[in-house]
């Protein structure tokens, strides 16, 4: 069996990159290959400009490689590959590393010439050339013999070679189910002509964890001249088992990864990256130490640009990303998590790029307890206890026997015999936005307080929602920092538009408001610090953190908006006057 090389120092965590070996036998680079596998997803193609937007993304996460895509396609395709190697592969932005960028091309010249026009300009151009090893595909797709197939992937990588490029990634389509003698044949004479990393692909997801491994092993041992190459794994998942198998590749000694962001791709998908880096950064112990250059606290951010530029939504119980990964109903969970994260949160939310506190990750229903009640009625301004609660809570258990979730407005609805405010301290009298393509948005706010007098404010913002708040800040006089934003249409494109906000009382500059085309998100969204202003989400009253939240519904995007604003506030400054 090849050995692993030596361990060598690496710079700021990750290794120096050479083609056709990986310096610290312990780091797993990571081929991120959404904007080429993820968007042959049906219904996930991308503008190139989005492409642009999600490449950038990768690198604050820090992929080592960006498939861009299939130049050869159509010469959209190329052009919007050439962009991206001229933008992302070409110069680093402050801090982060420039990755290579691969273009993916079938075994034949017209492939290879279109891969070297869209990624040759780039600092560290690749190709990923590939052919069909197994009976299946040589038989009923390509027609052509085991013979035909090993002359042309040793001529064709040759060809690669010839055009410019030094990095050449060789894929074998169908490797799991393909003589794994034959399969090491064509590895050999790939490398031989000048592969520098070679794909085992379980193209159609039938493998099983054990396979992959002993199939890794046998291709380390048994490929001639594997030493000078990188053995990369690409996993689909059909059976649900792509993430494993990756993962037991990397315990064999394949040292690349091909993932995409959220898992999308053919048919059931591919290897997801976000699972798969958690699952190395947190168990490392058991996997040899390994790691990878992965900014994890970029996680959630890229997670969400995919959803938006795809509309592949995540499905809510989604490991990591889902909406659900953070969230708690149970009583019994919600306790342990009310007390300590940890009891029932194994991964940090944190580390992905979420802020949210423990209250927002409750989710109110049949099964929970008193003490989430408790935790959310005070996060609403209410301080009940003891008989009140115990009464309060037999109410709650009542309205959840028959309907599952219950909003705040409901909460507050249960304890109306001790209201925080018998009426709105601020009621919206009208908004009026200005926004367009042309510089800054603008907004007139106009505020209705308890005696009925009027106050108008007018602010400039970045887009309609920053310049809606500010102005609302302006009438208030009152420093505010928005938490967590979610906005989300009901029922297609004429839809109603559900906003909900969380804000808590801040004595910094209001932080910048996304533009309104980008209505998905968390607070997350509203700064590139992943904090609303660059703070950590937390109020303070009479020494304790309190946040407030507000919902709003409104065929308009900006006033459903402003409503949600509206009533976190109001309950913000109820909170604050009596006491």
């Amino acid at each position: 069996m090849a050995s692993l090389p030596a361990a060598v120092p690496t710079t700021a965590g990750r290794p120096e990159y050479t083609p056709n070996r990986v310096a610290d036998p312990s780091y797993v680079r990571i081929l991120d290959t959404t904007l080429r596998d993820g968007e042959q997803a049906p219904g996930a193609a991308m503008t190139a400009a989005q492409k642009l937007s999600i490449a950038r993304q990768l690198v604050l996460l820090g992929v080592d490689v960006i498939d861009a895509g299939f130049p050869s396609s159509s010469p959209e395709e190329l052009n919007a590959v050439k962009s991206i190697a001229a933008e992302v592969g070409s110069c680093a932005a402050a801090g982060s590393h420039v990755p290579v960028i691969s273009a993916i091309a079938r075994c034949n010249r017209r492939d290879i010439d279109a891969a070297w026009a869209a990624v040759g300009g780039a600092r560290r151009p690749r190709i990923c050339t590939f052919i069909a090893t197994s009976e299946i595909h040589m038989k009923h797709k390509l027609r052509k013999s085991r013979e035909e197939v090993v002359a042309i992937a040793g001529e064709m990588v040759a060809y690669a070679r010839s055009v410019g490029f030094k990095d050449i990634n060789f894929g074998a389509e169908d490797s799991l189910r393909s003589d794994k003698d034959f399969l090491c044949r064509v590895f050999g004479q790939a490398i031989k002509a000048g592969a520098t990393t070679v794909v085992i692909a379980d193209t159609v997801g039938c493998t099983l964890p054990s396979e992959i491994k002993a199939l890794v092993s046998y291709v380390r041992a048994n490929t001639p001249g594997i030493e000078n190459a990188v053995i990369s794994i690409h996993c689909h998942n059909d059976l649900g088992l792509a993430n494993a198998n990756t993962l037991a590749a990397i315990e064999a000694g394949a040292r690349e990864v091909e993932v995409t962001v959220n898992g999308i791709g053919e048919r059931a998908g591919n290897a997801a990256l976000e699972e798969v880096v958690m699952a190395i950064k947190c168990r490392k112990e058991l996997l040899g130490g390994i790691y990878t250059g992965i900014n994890t606290k970029h996680i959630s951010e890229t997670s969400k640009m995919v959803v938006e530029y795809t509309e592949l939504n995540v499905q809510p119980h989604k490991a990591i990303v889902g909406a659900n990964a953070f969230s708690h109903e149970s009583g019994i969970h919600q306790d342990g998590v009310l007390k300590f994260r940890g009891t029932y949160e194994f991964i940090s939310r944190e580390e992905i790029g979420l802020n949210q506190t423990n209250e927002s990750a409750i989710v109110l229903g049949k099964l929970s307890g008193r003490h989430a009640l408790k935790s959310r009625l005070s996060r609403l301004g209410y301080d009940v206890d003891g008989a009140e609660l115990d009464a309060v809570f037999r109410k709650f258990k009542e309205w959840t026997g028959k309907k599952k979730r219950i909003s705040d407005d409901e909460i507050e609805a249960l304890v109306c015999s001790k209201p925080v405010q018998s009426q709105p301290i601020w009621s919206l009298g009208g908004v009026q936005v200005v926004h367009g393509t042309l510089g800054f948005s603008s907004a007139t706010v106009k505020l209705i307080n308890m005696e009925g007098k009027e106050k108008i404010a007018s602010s400039s913002g970045i887009g309609p929602l920053d310049a809606a708040y500010k102005a609302i800040e302006t009438i208030v006089q009152t420093p505010i920092k928005l938490v967590e934003y979610t906005n989300t249409p009901l029922d297609g494109i004429n839809s109603i538009f559900s906003t909900q906000v969380v804000l808590s009382e801040d004595h910094s500059q209001l932080s910048a408001f996304p533009p309104i085309e980008k209505v998905n998100g968390d607070a997350n969204d509203f700064g590139p610090s992943g904090k609303a202003n660059g703070h950590s989400p937390s109020g303070k009253a009479n020494g304790h953190a309190f946040s407030f939240n507000g919902s709003g519904e409104d065929a308009d995007i900006v006033v459903s908006s402003v409503q949600a604003y509206l009533q976190a506030l109001n309950r913000m400054l109820s909170m604050k006057y009596s006491i």
